[in-house]
């Protein structure tokens, strides 16, 4: 079968993933018509290119054996390549950061890998604006560029974090009260559709696909240049303050306090607990106050009035903050992320959320402490991320985006972390961390407070992410995906990421 000849029905489309194409990918087939036609791009196994990208990724989880790997050095040679992996039928995964510690979603054994490297744009407009910025970036690098205009972006907040994947699963950032999504300050993206074609996206130009490419991630084209507004930020206020166990009690009452009026656009918190098998529990939160000259502002004195434990508060660029909590990221570990969420309008609610996940979760540890060793587990974490009518209006008045959250609501988004060193343990863990999962989620909609919103930058592969923006705005991005992918392109051809057909 061939997915470039004719568009077939969706529903035998769709059935490519679990046909013979899951397991033969046809790699051979698809490195033979590109090396073919694009030869100076493509890499095959065993050379140093080859080497190099197919394991720069952040975590083990994401190693894979692709059959060779396609480096373009644009964007019409990317829509290029893509007609010829049609022709062939071969399917590919697309890297641009590489930090989604989802296996398969941006790697694929035996077929294509195709790296983002060489698409490097990182230049500011004129009146500086506008930053023009390619996906082979991580976001250290763009804060380290803008850091001598004084300027900013809503971008990642661990400087390890890649740009596209972010930006592409609506981008939780530090200015998210001021902006909203980092996806919101995104005034145009370079994308080359399933045809190979590159065209400019916009609110004037395929403003349907403009839309959908905010919270959509890759499921309509491969963007190639994202375009962002910019932010004046010279300086900011900003750390991590951490408090001892005896005082997780008033942390997520802290958190509840925070979450319930959020008045302050300038403010962001990510609060988070960290247990380990055999030290007390820490509480931290990172704080950040877009403020060059203002320091322990009001909003904070929840966290602030608890005894410390350890601060890193103070004065820096972002550029630093963000090297700073890039310093947590471990590299060459085995990992998974969850993601859920709860809401509610009132601190009795946005408390009893809290609580519940909290007690939940760490009621479950030592189900794992049992059957991984303390040597083996590198970290474990539950943190929070509060999104309120600031960040929700901010976006809305941009244009909003396909996420789908009411602005009426307060959102608690979380996420469970599990990083381990030895890949013995996966399938102890994978299977762990859901019914974990399937625990908090029984708890928090009996309670009331559940949300089924799973945001995709903390979400692992088991978890289902569209339904959550609403059947509205779902069925809307499953139409328009088959506007612009009619053939399935990217639905099929490209196994990795969250796919707008799953239910």
């Amino acid at each position: 079968m061939r997915i470039a000849s004719t568009a077939l029905p969706l529903a035998g489309l769709l059935s490519l993933a679990g046909s013979s194409l899951a397991t033969n990918p046809n790699g051979t087939y698809g490195c033979a018509a590109l090396k073919d036609n694009i030869p100076n791009s493509v890499f095959e196994r065993n050379s140093t290119v080859y080497n190099d990208e197919s394991n720069n990724f952040w975590s083990n989880t994401e190693i894979m054996s692709p059959e060779c790997v396609f480096r373009p050095e644009s964007a019409t040679e990317l829509g290029q390549a893509i007609k010829l992996l049609r022709g062939s039928n071969a399917q590919f995964a697309v890297r641009g950061g590489g930090h989604m510690g989802i296996r398969g979603s941006n790697n694929i054994d035996g077929g294509v890998l195709i790296v983002m490297s060489k698409l490097n744009t990182l230049k500011l407009n004129d009146d500086q604006s506008i930053l023009h910025l390619g996906p082979s970036h991580r976001w250290g690098e763009v804060y380290s560029y803008l850091q001598p205009y004084g300027l900013a972006v809503a971008g990642g907040r661990l400087a390890p974090v890649g740009v596209p994947g972010l930006l592409l699963a609506g981008g939780v950032n530090f200015f998210g009260n001021q902006v909203g999504w980092g996806c919101d300050t995104v005034v145009n993206y370079e994308v080359v559709l399933a045809d190979g074609s590159v065209v400019e996206v916009n609110k004037d130009s395929y403003p349907d696909l403009f839309w959908a490419l905010k919270g959509g991630s890759s499921n309509f084209g491969l963007v190639t240049r994202f375009d962002v507004q910019t932010i004046k930020a010279p300086l900011v206020w900003a750390g991590s303050y951490t408090v001892s166990e005896e005082y997780v009690d008033d942390f997520l009452k802290a958190i509840a306090t925070f979450a319930a009026n959020i008045t302050d656009p300038k403010t962001h918190i990510v609060p988070a607990l960290v247990p380990t098998p055999d030290s007390p529990t820490l509480a931290s939160a990172i704080l950040f106050y877009d403020s060059a000259d203002t320091s322990y502002p009001e909003v904070f004195k929840p966290f602030t009035d608890i005894p410390v434990y350890a601060s890193t508060l103070g004065f820096k660029t972002l550029s630093d903050f963000a090297q700073e909590l890039g310093q947590m990221v471990v590299d060459d570990i085995n990992d998974i992320f969850v993601a859920g969420t709860v809401k509610g309008t009132t601190y009795d609610e946005l408390y009893q959320g809290i609580s519940i996940i909290n007690s939940t979760f760490f009621e479950r540890l030592p189900a794992l402490y049992a059957q991984v060793p303390a040597s083996a587990i590198s970290t474990i974490q539950l943190d929070w991320q509060p999104i309120g009518k600031l960040w929700l209006e901010a976006s809305a008045a941009a244009g909003g985006n396909a996420l789908g959250l009411d602005s009426s609501q307060v959102y608690l988004a979380y996420a469970e972390v599990v990083e381990w060193t030895d890949s013995q343990y996966d399938d102890v863990v994978m299977q762990w961390v859901e019914e974990t999962t399937d625990a908090i989620n029984a708890a928090t909609k009996s309670a009331g407070l559940h949300d089924p919103f799973n945001y995709i930058g903390d979400s692992a592969g088991f978890q289902s992410i569209f339904p959550g923006y609403g059947a509205e705005n779902h069925q809307r991005l499953v139409t328009i995906a088959q506007k612009y992918d009619p053939n399935a392109v990217f639905q099929s051809l490209m196994p990795g990421g969250f796919k707008v057909f799953d239910n």
